[in-house]
Order: C-alpha cells, then structure tokens, then sequence
C-alpha cells in the first residue's frame, strides 16, 4: 500500500476516535465542495474541543497531538512539579496547550503564537475549553532579540508556517528573546515545548545557558535549516546540563527531541 492510502486510512480511524467523528468525516469528504464548511470543530473524548479552520495543515497538529500523543505528554511532564509552569512557543491553535492543561491540571502555560490570524484560534480555543486562567497566549514570536521579526503566514492557520513555509503572505510582528518570554511566566519554567518551523535555531542558540537555569524539560522539533543542524542544538543544551532522552527523526535533517536535566 502505498504512504498516501494508508494515510488516508489512518485519518478515518482516528478521525472516528473523536466524538463527532462522523460529522468530522462529512465535512473532510466535501472539503472542497461549494457547500463545505470552513471550520471544524473537534469533539474530544471525555470534553473539551478545538476548532481550526478546515484545511490540511491546520488540521494535522489536532491528529499529532490528541490521536497520536506525537509529545508522549505523561512521559514528558512525570516527574515535574504538580503546579508546573510551561512554554508553549509555536502555540498554533493551541493543541500542545490543551493537552497539555488536560493532562497536570494546576498547570500555567504561556503560549507563544507568532501568526496574527492563528494566535486568534489560540485564543478561540482557550475560551472555548474554559482555560483562561491556565494558559495566557502571546500574540508575539520568540526569536534571538527583541523587536519584529518577518515570516511566511498563510493566514489559514497552517502548523506549517515559519521560516521553512512554501508560500503565503509575509508578515513582520512582534518578537521577544528566550529570556523575555521565561521572565513572562515568572522567572521560572519547568517545562518548554518548541515547534516552529525552523526559527528554533535563532531561539536556542540565541539565548544564553543561564536563561535555562530553571527548566527541566524541553520537547522540540527541529527542521531542516540551511547552515543549521541538530548537533548545534544537542551541543547547545548539553553546554546548559540537559540529556538527550529520546530523538525521533523525522528524516535526516529533521526531527522531534526530548531532554532533561
């Protein structure tokens, strides 16, 4: 069976997993017929939803996190402090936020989410869920500096958009340095989640170790990056006393990492 088929057929089990799962399965059928709707809204198990608007790379982060558990969220928070406060930087619409809220309850997120139009999901879906008072959202980048940044933004809330997107528009917004946003959540993060498209590398290597003093965990997604790789990262976070606890490689230049001290 070829990659496309057998993807397709794992979205329809893992579509079905949710509770409007059927509904869902109409809506992706006529995506693209006159009548399709444009946002879909995700019934979870046992509560809770996100929407996003109704294309492919707004949807995936949604199948990643909440059907394929792509950040093993019990294995990345075991062990933290039970009120533990967390970096959510490459928010999107809000899916590693969520589960994560679901999962340690007391949790304080900050969530990072650069694109104007998706940090406006971010916000939707944290209303929605009812968790204001556990995840503030950022409508700002994090970068090596503080001032703007400039970036591809498709303005439908892909999880693609960033440095390494395709196409769109370009947008210049806000952005702050590692050190800011951890001074943000009160001088102290436990744990930070990172997945943006590439501006991974002017966030870490841009930051000092002294800014990763209070951090026990990091889950990240590097990408690939002209000039960039993940041994600068591993020799970066090794410099800061953290240990490489799983690499799941998602080719040769990209990949999803897991460290702590």
């Amino acid at each position: 069976m070829s990659r496309r088929p057998a993807l397709a057929a794992r979205r329809v089990r893992q579509t079905l997993q949710f509770a409007n799962g059927p509904a869902l399965l109409f809506s992706l059928a006529s995506a693209r017929a006159p009548w399709s709707r444009p946002t879909l809204t995700y019934r979870l198990r046992g509560g809770g939803t996100v929407s996003c608007p109704n294309v492919a790379g707004a949807r995936v982060p949604i199948y990643e996190v909440f059907s394929e558990d792509a950040y093993r969220m019990k294995e990345t928070i075991s062990g933290l402090p039970p009120s533990l406060v967390a970096l959510d930087i490459g928010g999107q619409v809000g899916c590693f936020s969520l589960a994560l809220v679901r999962a340690a309850k007391r949790v304080q997120v900050h969530a990072y989410e650069a694109s104007p139009s998706t940090a406006e999901w971010l916000r939707r879906n944290v209303a929605d869920n009812g968790f204001a008072a556990s995840v503030t959202v950022h409508a700002t980048a994090v970068s090596d500096h503080e001032g703007e940044i400039s970036f591809n933004d498709n303005g439908q809330a892909s999880g693609l958009n960033g440095l390494t997107a395709p196409g769109g528009t370009v947008v210049t917004v806000p952005c702050v340095p590692f050190a800011s946003a951890v001074a943000a959540a009160g001088g102290r993060v436990d744990l930070v989640k990172i997945d943006t498209e590439g501006a991974e590398y002017d966030i870490v290597l841009g930051s000092s170790p002294a800014d990763w003093a209070s951090v026990s965990r990091v889950v990240m997604e590097y990408h690939d990056v002209a000039g960039h790789s993940w041994d600068e990262l591993h020799a970066f976070f090794t410099s800061c006393g953290f240990t490489l606890r799983r690499h799941e490689p998602a080719g040769p230049r990209q990949g999803t990492v897991w460290l702590a001290r």
